[in-house]
């Protein structure tokens, strides 16, 4: 599968969510201080990220 979640611990020991896409980060989330925290960040990228809607301020 070309894209992927990874959860991860940043240096300060709370935990991230990274979206890579062939193995490039497209982007990363705030820290959390849980793991539970990090899953349920990925669930709601999943449920609302089809639907959010595009904001260009180019």
């Amino acid at each position: 599968m070309a894209h992927s979640f990874e959860i991860y611990k940043d240096k300060g020991g709370e935990f991230r969510v990274r979206f890579k896409y062939n193995s490039e980060v497209m982007f990363s989330t705030e820290g959390y201080a849980s793991k539970v925290s990090a899953k349920n960040a990925i669930e709601s990228i999943k449920k609302n990220g089809p639907e959010a809607p595009i904001e260009d301020n180019s």
